[in-house]
C-alpha cells in the first residue's frame, strides 16, 4: 500500500518492506498549457532534468557522485538514470532513477533527488509553468509503489527543485519529502549547495 506524503514528512523504506533491495525513483510533471500569441511562435517545451546527488557525510565529495543525463550510471553501479525525457509528455513517470540500496557502499549516506529546468534562464521558464509534479518510490522486486509525494506549493519563479532524499539512518533506509524550490540556474549551481 502506497503512503501519500506531505512536505517535510519522512517514511521508512526498509522497515515495512522486508528484503527491500532495488528502488525505482519515478519523477513526473506536466507543463501548464501556454498558447502562442498572434505574432509569437509556439512556446518552447520545458525540459526538466532529474538528477541524483550522492553524498558522503552529508557532502558531495566528487562530481562523479552526481547521476544525471550526462552521467547515467554511478561509478559503483548502484544508481542508474534511465534516460532524459525532453518534454515531460505522456502519462506516468517522466524520468526514472534506479537505486540498488542493498549494494550502495557504506560511505554513502544520502541521495538527494533534484530536478532542474534545462536552460531555464535563457528560455524564461520556471516551475510555475509546471503542474502535477511528483516523486514516487517503487519496490523494483514487485513493482509496488511504496510512497508518493505530490508537490502542491506554488513554485512560480523557481528554476530548480529539491524533490526529496533517500538516506540511511540507524541501519535502515528512509525517504524524506522536501519540495524546496530554488533559483539555481542549472545543475552545476544546485550541486554546489552540497559541497
Amino acid at each position: 500500500m502506497s503512503v501519500s506524503l506531505q512536505k517535510g514528512q519522512k517514511v521508512s523504506l526498509s522497515k515495512d518492506n522486508a528484503g527491500l533491495s532495488r528502488v525505482i525513483v519515478g519523477l513526473g510533471w506536466d507543463e501548464v498549457e501556454r498558447k502562442a500569441g498572434i505574432f509569437a511562435p509556439k512556446p518552447q517545451a520545458i525540459d526538466c532534468d532529474a538528477s541524483a546527488i550522492v553524498l558522503t557525510g552529508g557532502k558531495l565529495l566528487n562530481k562523479e557522485d552526481v547521476v544525471f543525463f550526462g552521467n547515467l550510471r554511478h561509478h559503483t553501479r548502484t544508481i542508474e538514470h534511465m534516460g532524459d525525457n525532453l518534454t515531460g509528455a505522456g502519462e506516468g513517470d517522466d524520468e526514472q532513477i534506479i537505486v540498488d540500496l542493498a549494494r550502495i557502499p557504506q560511505q554513502y549516506d544520502r541521495i538527494v533527488l533534484v530536478v532542474n529546468i534545462y536552460q531555464a534562464l535563457q528560455r524564461n521558464q520556471h516551475f510555475g509553468m509546471i503542474k502535477n509534479a511528483f516523486i514516487r518510490l517503487v519496490n523494483a522486486a514487485n513493482n509496488t509503489e511504496m510512497c508518493r509525494y505530490n508537490l502542491t506549493d506554488n513554485y512560480s519563479g523557481m528554476t530548480a527543485m529539491i524533490f526529496g532524499e533517500i538516506y540511511r539512518h540507524n541501519g535502515e533506509w528512509k525517504f524524506s519529502a522536501i519540495g524546496q524550490g530554488t533559483n539555481d540556474p542549472g545543475l552545476g549551481e544546485l550541486i554546489r549547495r552540497y559541497m
